[in-house]
């Protein structure tokens, strides 16, 4: 029995150095352990992409030059299209601009201190169709949210502008 218990501490005595040895590697030294779904060190977990090179057009052509202006609409507003942005509002805009786009949708009541603007009324209606498009694709620092992953491609963005001068139109005849 007292041999059981003296070899019980040497091996407790041997192991616990390697213990902490391991544990400080870890922690301290950021020693990289292997798994199995990254083993490239260009990526981290939970790490932010990269941001784009300057003057860089992306893959599905470039949407906006600063150079150049606000981008002209290559839509035409036709049935289809009129269709297609008014599904894409309803789920991307209409939660804060409302059905009719009178910037009174069911979450603006939480939207502290700036409401929503009226797409019907006021600066909204009297931007190009590309500033409109712009506004969009950046959002509003402090007011609205850049869509662009909400509607990643143009088109989808397109459509959306079509459909908000539709609305206009209802409502200014």
């Amino acid at each position: 029995m007292a041999v059981l218990k003296r070899l019980l501490i040497v091996l407790g005595l041997a192991v616990t150095p390697l213990l902490v040895g391991l544990l400080f590697t870890y922690d301290i030294i950021k020693i990289e352990w292997i798994s199995f779904m990254e083993i490239q060190p260009s990526f981290r977990t939970q790490e932010d992409p990269l941001p784009l090179p300057a003057r860089s057009v992306p893959i599905q052509g470039a949407a906006y030059i600063p150079e150049l202006g606000a981008p002209i609409n290559p839509i035409p507003a036709d049935e289809a299209s009129l269709q297609r942005g008014k599904t894409q509002y309803e789920i991307n805009c209409q939660i804060c601009h409302g059905a009719t786009g009178r910037g009174n949708g069911p979450f603006a009541v939480f939207l502290q201190p700036r409401k929503p603007v009226s797409l019907l009324e006021g600066r909204p209606v009297t931007l190009s169709d590309g500033e409109l498009f712009m506004t969009i694709t950046n959002g509003v620092e402090g007011a609205m949210p850049s869509l662009i992953q909400n509607l990643p491609e143009p088109q989808m963005r397109w459509d959306v502008v079509n459909y908000v001068r539709s609305l206009q139109k209802q409502a200014n005849p």
